[in-house]
């Protein structure tokens, strides 16, 4: 019946300085699938799924920090290279949460985008 998960969409209220931490940080591939809605957004392809960024300042669903709780609310991307993804959240200088033993079977590393949007990145 159902066939995977299509999009994640998540807010941020400055898509300029998401955009640059998704594409230049993260090295995220920007798609050319959006179409041109009334509101400023990006939508990158990451695998078979697409992450939409939906700028939106006064979004209720924002944290309100960008401090790292693995317990928080967050949506998880498989990596190749999790120690190549460290390196590069070590170059960029992004706070990551590193927790290569922990209760599942994969190496999980977290970290805050600008707005406070949690992501785990596994292996």
């Amino acid at each position: 019946m159902y066939k995977g998960i299509h999009h994640v969409s998540i807010i941020v209220t400055d898509i300029e300085r998401s955009m640059r931490f998704y594409e230049e940080v993260l090295g995220f591939e920007r798609s050319n699938e959006r179409p041109g809605f009334d509101f400023d957004g990006a939508w990158y392809q990451i695998g078979e799924t697409q992450l939409h960024l939906i700028a939106f300042k006064e979004g209720k669903t924002l944290r309100g920090t960008t401090s790292i709780d693995s317990n928080d609310g967050h949506f998880a991307i498989r990596v190749e290279d999790i120690e190549g993804f460290i390196k590069r959240m070590e170059e960029n200088q992004v706070a990551i949460l590193n927790k290569p033993v922990n209760k599942t079977d994969w190496h999980q590393v977290f970290i805050s985008d600008p707005d406070g949007n949690l992501i785990e990145f596994n292996q």
